[in-house]
C-alpha cells in the first residue's frame, strides 16, 4: 500500500529529468527527420555501380551488334572478290 503511494508522487528529479527528456526529444525532431530522409535518398538513388554496369552492356550489345554485321559484310565482299575474273 505504500508503494501506491510513492509510485504518485514524483521527486522534483524526476519531474526535472522528464522535462529534459522531452525538451531533447523536440530537439532532435528534426534530426531524426532529416537523417531519416537521407537514408531514404540513399536507398532510392542510382549509385555509380549501376550505371556503369548498364553502360557496360549497352557497350557490348553495340559491340555485338557492330561485330555481326562487319564480319556479315566482310564474308560478302571476299565472294565478290573472285581472283579468277581477271
Amino acid at each position: 500500500m505504500g508503494r501506491k503511494d510513492a509510485s504518485t508522487a514524483r521527486t522534483p528529479v524526476d519531474q526535472y529529468r522528464k522535462q529534459i527528456g522531452k525538451q531533447d526529444y523536440k530537439k532532435t525532431r528534426p534530426m531524426l527527420r532529416a537523417t531519416r530522409l537521407k537514408a531514404e535518398a540513399k536507398k532510392t538513388a542510382i549509385g555509380v555501380k549501376e550505371v556503369a554496369l548498364v553502360l557496360a552492356a549497352i557497350l557490348v550489345l553495340l559491340l555485338a551488334f557492330y561485330a555481326f554485321f562487319y564480319l556479315n559484310i566482310s564474308n560478302e565482299v571476299d565472294l565478290d572478290l573472285d581472283p579468277d575474273e581477271n
